[in-house]
């Protein structure tokens, strides 16, 4: 970082909102614009727009983005971006779409990263409660030169991104034998670890204290004050939280790839057009499929369609209790309005809708990080 000056772009890895205040520290004394998600504006619409905040919505191809990006390059400041575009669900990296390379040839401005680990244990999104633990560690490092930006290729570019935000808190707290000995800390754990290893059944993990646990067959696992389960009786299936979450995501892609993968769910919704408030639009339905999202509403009398095609959304932003409704949620944006769908199904969890989000996308489209097409859409459009 010696002798670097604005402008150039930051890119940071997310797990929780202490990124924010260790961004900040590391960023000092340079002035940042952030890209915030327009939910991010609730209730803080004011004070974000003085701080440099830009309104967005998730995984939507914004053309007023790049313009004001363009912007705020000539004005001499840090553009500050999250390229996983949400929270980690699980403390490991997300995907980062090829179209960040893509930006970063266009703005021709040095790239540099912020690598931060420890904050998922810090506030876990599948908890979000602050446990007030001072664990952390943040690395910021200027990645490319504008000079180097300019000669590399996109690809190059994305490839030393994604090896640079790299990360595995889980890892991290294990190698740095950080101990976190709260009582509670498995609690919450059950909404991303949605699937029991052992029976195999969805949605019947529960969590209560270090435990989680299956109610169909009973099996309980203990989250070590190190970060590791430790089954209370017979084979620990996965040690390493991350593998259990990879292992659901691979069940789910063998749905997609059967065409088994089909979710129709009665839900509640609210609209979020700006930031000032969200407006109930009561009951309606959601159906996910290789066709994507198709959701139907009533609103004063007139009805509704919003439709999301799988190529629309490589992935999906999913709240775990959010505070609106204190229900677990997932977002579907256009760019005139932001839709938080909450499920009123028992047998739906808005984790697996995120990861066949994902694996929709790579099967019928292909891989958002290389941009590579899949067999599938290269045999539809020949």
């Amino acid at each position: 970082m010696e002798g670097l000056r604005p402008p150039y772009l930051l890119l940071l890895n997310h797990n929780c909102f202490y990124d924010y205040a260790s961004m900040t520290m590391a960023l000092m004394p340079h002035r940042p614009s952030y890209i915030v998600s327009v939910d991010g504006f609730h209730g803080f619409t004011t004070i974000l727009k003085l701080l440099g905040g830009i309104g967005k919505r998730k995984f939507t191809n914004d053309v007023y983005l790049i313009r004001q990006l363009l912007r705020i390059k000539q004005n001499g400041d840090v553009i500050v971006m999250y390229p996983e575009a949400r929270y980690s669900l699980i403390g490991t990296r997300a995907l980062i779409p090829e179209a960040v390379g893509k930006l970063a040839k266009l703005l021709k401005i040095p790239v540099v990263t912020v690598n931060m680990s420890g904050h998922h244990q810090t506030m876990p999104f599948w908890s979000q409660k602050d446990r007030f633990l001072p664990v952390g560690e943040t690395l910021i490092q200027q990645l490319f030169t504008s000079e180097e930006v300019k000669s590399l290729s996109v690809s190059e570019i994305n490839a030393g991104i994604r090896e640079a935000l790299e990360y595995d808190d889980w890892a991290w707290q294990q190698e740095n034998q950080v101990c976190i000995d709260l009582p509670t800390r498995a609690e919450g754990f059950h909404e991303v670890l949605y699937q029991c290893p052992h029976c195999l059944h969805e949605y019947t993990t529960r969590t209560k204290g270090a435990i989680i646990y299956c109610e169909h067959c009973q099996k309980e696992w203990e989250l070590t004050q190190y970060g590791e389960f430790r089954a209370l009786a017979g084979e620990t299936e996965f040690p390493h939280p991350p593998d259990w979450y990879e292992w659901q995501r691979d069940n789910v892609r063998r749905e997609v790839e059967e065409g088994t993968y089909y979710l129709q769910t009665p839900v509640l919704i609210d609209a979020l057009p700006d930031s000032r408030k969200f407006i109930p639009l009561g009951e309606g339905t959601l159906t996910h499929s290789k066709d994507g999202f198709l959701m139907k509403w009533s609103y004063l009398g007139e009805d509704y369609t919003l439709e999301k095609s799988v190529n629309e959304m490589y992935s999906c932003h999913i709240e775990i209790h959010f505070h609106l409704r204190q229900m677990s949620c997932i977002d579907l944006s256009t760019l005139d309005d932001t839709y938080f769908v909450y499920p009123l199904s028992p047998q739906v969890n808005v984790t697996k809708i995120a990861l066949a989000t994902e694996e929709l996308y790579k099967y019928y489209v292909g891989n958002v990080e290389t941009g590579e097409r899949s067999p599938y859409y290269l045999s539809q459009n020949k």
